[in-house]
């Protein structure tokens, strides 16, 4: 299976930076609860996959098969350099993960040069001969023209795309041109204000952080848009806007820690601490926050 709904889940921490790995093995089993939800996408954005070293990446990864031994695991790597996530791609499938989902390095929001963006991909694809997601970024620097997504698709082992643009012609765009060359190859949305019209357009699941809070409101909504009842998908996407727009706010860096002060408020994690030098979400903040989840939550399905 290629699509499929995916929480991209957080990494609880305790106050001293260290990973909280009673807490990790709850929100993993809280998240894989929720009928419907097929898998887990680990250490990327909002797993704070950049702070992490390889041995936390890989725990991560083995806590996660030891609560869902069945459940389908997508481990991103997010290295600068080809050599190291070459190297964290293979630790992770030796850890357990069924896929590997390559983000772009941070240094190419300077510029992408398409050589680099192709060797990049195909270095990891021909060492681990593994299953490759990409990452269609926000449109802009790190998102991948159609010429360098025809090319990256040219990879074999190219098996879904994290349609991440933030922006509904994008994510049409991507659809269109990966369906045209690739059919097989699963296109998941991934903008999170933006599922409703992504999940009408046509999408082969999702892989949002959205789904590390409230679940059940995506896999609702997938279902709710799959079934053709337009007015509860509408319902649900009315409030889940609201919420994203906090979440996902400038600076676009926060998202993780936005997340982990709404699960410390609702009691899900004991601590909202995120690695340094990410810092903690102002209390007024959070009151904002949560005033835009509590609807999430009390809406009746």
């Amino acid at each position: 299976m290629n699509g499929g709904l995916y929480a991209a889940t957080i990494c609880p921490m305790r106050p001293d930076g260290a990973i909280d790995i009673a807490a990790l093995e709850a929100h993993f089993a809280a998240v894989l609860s929720t009928p419907g939800q097929d898998g887990l996408l680990l250490n990327g954005h909002a797993g704070e996959g950049i702070f992490l070293s390889q041995a936390e990446q890989v725990q991560n990864i083995r806590t996660a098969r030891t609560v869902g031994p069945t459940s389908r695991i997508l481990a991103a790597v997010s290295a600068e350099s080809t050599a190291q996530a070459t190297s964290d791609a293979q630790a992770a499938l030796g850890a357990g993960a069924d896929a590997i989902m390559v983000f772009a390095p941070f240094s190419w929001a300077l510029g992408v040069d398409p050589r680099a963006v192709v060797a990049h991909h195909r270095a990891i694809a021909d060492t681990t001969g593994a299953p490759i997601y990409l990452f269609q970024g926000a449109v802009g620097r790190l998102h991948y023209a159609p010429d360098i997504l025809r090319t990256l698709l040219e990879i074999e082992t190219v098996t879904g795309i994290k349609e991440g643009s933030w922006e509904v012609k994008a994510y049409e765009t991507t659809r269109r041109v990966t369906k045209g060359m690739r059919p097989d190859v699963a296109v998941m949305a991934s903008g999170d204000e933006h599922l409703f019209a992504c999940f009408q357009i046509g999408s082969d699941g999702s892989a949002v952080s959205l789904s590390a809070v409230v679940p059940d409101l995506i896999v609702t909504l997938d279902q709710a848009v799959r079934s053709g009842d337009s007015a509860r998908a509408l319902r649900i996407h009315s409030v889940l806007f609201d919420f994203a727009a906090l979440v996902y706010a400038a600076p676009g860096h926060l998202a993780a820690a936005r997340l982990k002060a709404c699960l410390a408020a609702l009691g899900r994690i004991p601590h909202d601490a995120c690695r340094a030098p990410t810092p903690p979400i102002p209390s007024a903040e959070r009151a904002a926050l949560m005033a835009a989840l509590r609807p999430c939550l009390e809406l009746v399905l």
